[in-house]
């Protein structure tokens, strides 16, 4: 028993050139997730009062919301590179 807090993020696209890329980010307290980030939608949104808070608290803070949507380059597509790169090399 006890309380449960994550963080879970990923990375999800289905083209060879990464065109589709989509980053989401979820953040979850005891298996319910409460806000979510999604770059193809490009804002937070939140799925009960806490994460509808936080979500207007985050959307406004143009910083915080600027560096969530560029992990899609920063993170998603610059890994899937580096990891393509290594899987047609072994062809």
């Amino acid at each position: 028993n006890g309380y449960y807090e994550y963080r879970w993020a990923k990375c999800i696209h289905s083209t060879r050139d990464f065109s589709d890329m989509v980053f989401i980010d979820n953040y979850s307290f005891n298996k319910d997730v409460y806000i979510h980030f999604n770059s193809t939608v490009g804002y937070y949104v939140g799925y009960t009062e806490h994460g509808v808070y936080n979500a207007q608290l985050w959307n406004n803070n143009t910083n915080q919301l600027q560096q969530e949507r560029a992990e899609v380059e920063r993170v998603c597509k610059y890994n899937a590179e580096i990891r393509q790169s290594a899987i047609a090399d072994k062809r």
